[in-house]
């Protein structure tokens, strides 16, 4: 894509997400947001906010008087944004982690926290290996270790996307010394790998796992009363008790992980599992479900 092809330019894509989000989920949104969140002045601020309501979204948002803010409309639908909550508790954890660096940073938002979890130890010079191999479609030198062989092996990787599953890291690429694709752990790398000049001869296109869609159909957990299921129901927006998931197969078991389901067995207590998978034997995994489970554990 040409830079001329991108019809907005980035940092007002931000401002505009910026609008929208704020909007949507405080009900008021104020030249102030944008000016702290973005240190510009108030008359760029809402300048942004016509903009966006003149070229992007016209009459998405009102000016309410009394407020002395612009709220959503009655008819208001997103347009730079999804309309998901989780988009705003991302901007919430920005603000917290700008917030930690520098202590005297202030957005506007309300008083929030978001909870974080342990995140796997990372070398920049291995994800810059990593990054640089498969931005560019090259192989990569690596010794890796593993819980089920603790010695690192030094091989030939071939990676073709570079995965976040929320607290870690990992790489989907070919395996020259498995001879398949498999899932490898950035923080498994324990010396930094090296991206080679020889191009890759395996693709996306060759990921089987990678390539084939599954659909996971989520439901309350059948141990649970008829009104607890009822309250985890509403909790996921479920309809007639169930909730399908679309991923990749490749993708499904860190989908399932952080839904809090395994693969292989139930926690002993339903109040703490919640949810469950009703259709497991339609992911395909076949034999591959063992290394399909150690792959989300960091085994592999």
């Amino acid at each position: 894509m040409k830079k001329t092809d991108w019809p907005i330019r980035w940092d007002l894509l931000l401002r505009y997400r910026l609008i929208e989000t704020i909007a949507l989920w405080e009900g008021r949104l104020t030249t102030n947001h944008i000016c702290h969140s973005f240190g510009i002045g108030r008359q760029q601020a809402s300048k942004d906010i016509n903009t966006y309501l003149r070229e992007l979204a016209p009459g998405n948002l009102v000016y309410d008087r009394h407020l002395k803010g612009y709220v959503p409309a009655p008819h208001y639908r997103p347009v730079v944004t999804r309309g998901n909550v989780s988009e705003y508790q991302d901007l919430l954890a920005r603000q917290q982690n700008l917030s930690n660096t520098f202590e005297e940073l202030d957005i506007g938002l309300p008083d929030s926290t978001v909870v974080f979890g342990l995140n796997r130890v990372i070398a920049p010079e291995t994800m810059r290996a990593v990054v640089a191999a498969t931005r560019h479609g090259r192989q990569l030198k690596a010794s890796y270790a593993s819980l089920s062989r603790p010695e690192a092996v030094e091989g030939i990787l071939e990676p073709h996307t570079l995965v976040c599953t929320g607290n870690n890291w990992h790489l989907r690429a070919w395996s020259d010394s498995n001879r398949e694709f498999r899932d490898f752990a950035l923080s498994r790398f324990h010396t930094a790998p090296t991206a080679l000049r020889q191009k890759a001869k395996h693709t996306s296109e060759q990921d089987e796992d990678w390539n084939r869609n599954v659909t996971m159909t989520i439901s309350p957990d059948h141990r649970l009363t008829a009104a607890q299921q009822k309250i985890i129901a509403l909790d996921y927006g479920m309809k007639n008790d169930r909730l399908d998931v679309d991923t990749r197969a490749a993708l499904a078991p860190y989908v399932l992980s952080r839904l809090g389901i395994t693969l292989d067995n139930h926690h002993p207590d339903p109040l703490i599992q919640q949810l469950e998978l009703t259709n497991p034997d339609q992911l395909g995994f076949g034999s591959k479900r063992e290394r399909a489970l150690k792959a989300v554990a960091g085994h592999s």
